[in-house]
C-alpha cells in the first residue's frame, strides 16, 4: 500500500489514515507544520541530560543510596567505637565496629567508582 503524501505539497508522507476513510489525518498536517518550524524539538543541554541518563540509569540515585548507607555505617562505627572505648561488651562490639568500617569503605569505593565513571573520558 502506497503512503498517502500531504496535499500541501510536502514529500512527507503521512501516517496511513484509518480504516475506513481514504482521506488524510488533518492534524497530522498541522503536527508536520509545527515540527518543520522547530517547535517540540528538545533543547541541547535537555538531549545531552537525557543522553546521558540512558547511558546509565539511576546514576543520582545509586550515589544517594552509596552516601546514605556511608553515612549509616560511620554512626554505626561511632557507636561501637564508644562501646570499645567504654569497654563495654568488647567481645560483642569489636565485629560489629569493623563491619560498620567495611561497610563506610564499601560505599566509598562504590562511590568513587561511580564519579569516575560519570567523568568524561580524555582522547
Amino acid at each position: 500500500m502506497k503512503p498517502i503524501t500531504d496535499p500541501a505539497g510536502s514529500n512527507k508522507p503521512t501516517p496511513n489514515p484509518p480504516t475506513g476513510s481514504s482521506e488524510p489525518l488533518t492534524g497530522m498536517r498541522n503536527y508536520d507544520r509545527t515540527h518543520v518550524r522547530g517547535h517540540g524539538k528538545l533543547s541541547p543541554e535537555k538531549s545531552a541530560r537525557l543522553k546521558a541518563e540512558a547511558k546509565a540509569p539511576y546514576r543520582g540515585l545509586r550515589q544517594f543510596v552509596y552516601v546514605a548507607f556511608g553515612a549509616s555505617g560511620f554512626i554505626g562505627a561511632l557507636v561501637f567505637l564508644a562501646q570499645l572505648l567504654a569497654g563495654r561488651n568488647v567481645g560483642a562490639a569489636l565485629p560489629n565496629c569493623a563491619l560498620q568500617v567495611g561497610v563506610v569503605a564499601l560505599m566509598v569505593w562504590l562511590f568513587r567508582l561511580e564519579q569516575r565513571a560519570s567523568r568524561p573520558k580524555k582522547p
